[in-house]
């Protein structure tokens, strides 16, 4: 790695030459809206040679270019295009006034690149992306991307009490099926819950990016259900930039001042840049006390968490090169406390240490050629601290009577991925690239030293046809160092512009997702549980559609309108999940599933007027009956499959004179049944429905300083009833009872300050 870093110091140095010879031009600026607020993610384009940028988070934005004289425009997802002229000179910079936005709305679609060939708006991708934008993130006033993401529609989130931990569920199908992307580098994690997603820093976020279904030609294994792509925010294009945030909030009744019960947020950060180089960095400290819950004394219903989470950030950028060196470190620990037992008490600390090296690259070589790279290290560990303290003098030993009670596990992964993008005209582009993972694990729970090697090429190509229907096919070569992966992995997109409003995609792809190394050699035992790693695990495959229509009918003045609907359809073979060990049914394990199916529709609408911008959405989702086939022809057939409601809705709304923003942010999830078969016969399980509502407020004070504050969990929602009998379908925890969704209604302040200068 060491030698990777000092390569890339290298090739620094060489561009930095290059470009200090060059005689280009740069215009500079900043975009604002009506407010006064900062336009992030907006396109600035000099017109005549097609040469463009996106706004930073500040707004702020830089282009060099050769001497001439340019129409600049700018546009973006909340305005109409502006434009204006400039004239540049050799070796000078040009400093444009602010710009400023109307409420004009030209187009709802933010710019998009997650599966893309290049940056673009969201209504010319052939994917179906979900984009939530910088705006929400801030209005959200979120500090885990739980907080944001649990708002959509597909998207559940289950909490193991015991560890502390939370995973995701995407469109029926958990957390291991989803890619977790940041900035198109794959997350490591340990087990099979997708941990990383909270393990992010909120600050740091531009934009979050969805696509819903495999993504496997593109991004590999683990995208079975979909991807999320974290975009973090790009380095400013002032010469200076510092900024810190505070925050403080309840934990349902519970609050302290700044340390010990409730939550506890802060951060700082600062950048620069000169002359195409660029250095960044940020300090966050998340401090959640936990929630006593129903339970008491000592033991806590959510478990008190601690993140400290750091981010490093330099690179280079000119006209035709960039590239950048970022490093993401992460220090959490979990502490779950024991129970008095006569004056005495076992505690556990589950500390998590994550070093994300990467380093990306882009090269314009020519106007049809780009070639762009991704180089990524991860250093994952995990550590169970076990200990045992007498209650009256505080001292403390460490545990040693019991298996995992002091235990450390590694993983290690390295990503390889050149890609190039070749545009033969306007007609047709072609894509291809390698993806080279390499992960290796090691532990005292861990068989072995074991390692996974996956070598794959993919290529995709789009083309333009009868100018209005873009057709993507793509496919994916694998080889597996573990198992004999699928020969080839196909995928087919198609886009066709009915009219200037209205557009359809189609789509099939086909997935594959080899075993993980926690699937099939990791042992989780503890009080708490008994998994055991399966190693005659198989492949996953499945074969998924996907069909869509959106529509503008209002897309003139001030009022914006834009509905759409859309169907899809996944069937899965040896679907990997939790099941009982036939030779110890104490013990869970890992097992392939015959098949298993998601079907859903989903329609969802967004509007925008004036200041005021927001969305409603439906959708009816269903999951695979596992033991249909047992019935199907019987007198009392069940249903294949087992349905669930959800609705959700965003609002949000500017007042220009008093510089405040409300927000409103809700979802509900409706009833889910589940047959489980037992020793009793066939036996319905449900969880009863429920509504999350948050409601918040922001405001500009002065030209460097922001307010925030709201309620979470307006509904006082902790858990739901459940009787869905897990225990029987295998899964890590024998539990019937009420699912943990919540620690109640909550409130928060927070105060932010920003000052940048050119």
């Amino acid at each position: 790695m060491y030698k990777c870093l000092a390569l890339c110091c290298c090739v620094l140095l060489h561009v930095y030459n290059a470009g200090a010879q060059s005689s280009n031009a740069t215009v500079k600026g900043t975009v604002q809206d009506e407010a006064g607020k900062p336009v992030s993610g907006a396109i600035v384009q000099l017109k005549q040679i097609k040469k463009q940028t996106q706004t930073s988070n500040d707004g702020s934005f830089a282009l060099n270019a050769p001497a001439g004289k340019y129409t600049l425009s700018v546009e973006s997802m909340n305005a109409e295009a502006q434009e204006m002229s400039v004239e540049m000179h050799n070796g000078e910079t040009v400093e444009l006034p602010v710009l400023h936005t109307t409420a004009k709305y030209k187009e709802l679609e933010p710019t998009v690149c997650t599966g893309q060939f290049e940056p673009q708006s969201l209504r010319r991708s052939v994917y179906n992306v979900r984009v939530i934008s910088s705006q929400r993130i801030k209005a959200q006033a979120s500090n885990d991307l739980t907080g944001i993401l649990n708002k959509e529609l597909g998207f559940r989130f289950t909490y193991d009490g015991a560890t502390g931990t939370s995973d995701v569920v995407l469109m029926g199908l958990s957390g291991r099926t989803v890619k977790i992307l940041l900035d198109g580098a794959p997350m490591t994690d340990r087990g099979d819950t997708r941990e990383s997603l909270n393990q992010i820093d909120v600050n740091t976020i531009e934009r979050i990016e969805i696509v819903e279904g495999p993504m496997s030609v593109s991004y590999g294994s683990d995208a079975l259900a979909g991807v999320v792509n974290i975009i973090t925010k790009k380095t400013t294009s002032h010469r200076w930039d510092v900024n810190a945030k505070v925050q403080e909030e309840t934990v349902g009744k519970e609050y302290d001042p700044f340390t010990g019960k409730g939550a506890h947020f802060q951060n700082v950060g600062a950048a620069w840049q000169y002359k195409g180089w660029g250095i960044s960095g940020g300090i966050t400290h998340n401090d959640n006390g936990g929630w006593q819950g129903t339970d008491t004394g000592r033991v806590k219903q959510w478990k008190p968490k601690e993140q400290l989470l750091g981010n490093i950030k330099l690179g280079y950028a000119n006209d035709h090169f960039n590239i950048w060196y970022r490093l993401n470190t992460l220090n959490e620990t979990i502490l779950s406390e024991g129970r008095n037992n006569a004056g005495k008490a076992q505690d556990q600390k589950y500390i998590t240490d994550r070093y994300m090296h990467q380093v990306q690259t882009e090269w314009r070589a020519t106007d049809k050629l780009t070639v762009n790279g991704i180089l990524s290290y991860t250093d994952y560990q995990r550590r169970t601290q076990t200990t045992d303290v007498d209650l009256a003098t505080g001292y403390r030993t460490l545990s040693i009577d019991g298996e995992g009670l002091q235990d450390v596990a590694k993983f290690n992964t390295l990503v390889v991925k050149p890609v190039a993008q070749y545009k033969f005209n306007d007609i047709v582009s072609l894509q291809a690239g390698l993806d080279l993972t390499m992960d290796n694990a090691s532990g005292q729970r861990i068989k072995g030293s074991p390692s996974i090697n996956d070598y794959a090429f993919f290529a995709s190509s789009e083309v333009k046809l009868f100018e209005k229907l873009y057709v993507r096919p793509g496919v994916r070569l694998i080889k597996n160092s573990v198992y004999d992966a699928p020969p080839i992995i196909p995928s087919l997109n198609v886009k066709w512009n009915l009219s200037k409003n209205v557009d359809v995609r189609v789509a099939y792809a086909n997935g594959f997702r080899s075993p993980a190394l926690r699937e099939l050699y990791f042992n989780f035992i503890d009080a708490n549980h008994a998994i055991i790693g399966n190693p005659n695990l198989k492949a996953e495959t499945s074969n998924s559609f996907d069909a869509s229509v959106n529509w503008q009918p209002v897309t003139k003045g001030e009022f914006k309108i834009r509905t759409g609907i859309r169907g899809y359809y996944n069937n899965f073979n040896n679907l990997i999940n939790y099941g009982i060990d036939p030779s110890n049914t104490t013990v869970t394990t890992l097992i392939n599933v015959d098949k298993n199916k998601t079907v859903g529709i989903l329609q969802e609408n967004s509007i925008s007027w004036k200041k005021l911008s927001g969305s409603v959405g439906i959708g009816y989702l269903g999951s695979y009956n596992q033991i249909y086939s047992d019935s199907a022809g019987k007198a009392n057939s069940l249903p294949e499959f087992m349905w669930t409601p959800e609705v959700n809705a965003n609002l949000l709304y500017s007042f220009s004179k008093i510089k405040m923003t409300v927000g409103v942010f809700y979802k509900f999830t409706g009833k889910r049944n589940v047959y489980t078969s037992t020793q009793d016969g066939v036996v319905l399980g449900t969880t009863s429905p429920y509504h999350l509502l948050d409601v918040t407020l922001t405001k500009t004070v002065g030209k460097y300083i922001s307010l925030n504050g709201g309620v979470k969990n307006v509904a006082n929602v902790t858990d739901v009833q459940n009787t869905i009998a897990t225990a029987s379908a295998g899964a890590p925890h024998a539990t019937s009872g009420p699912v943990q969704l919540g620690c109640g209604r909550s409130y928060f302040l927070g105060v932010g300050f920003q000052m940048f200068r050119n």
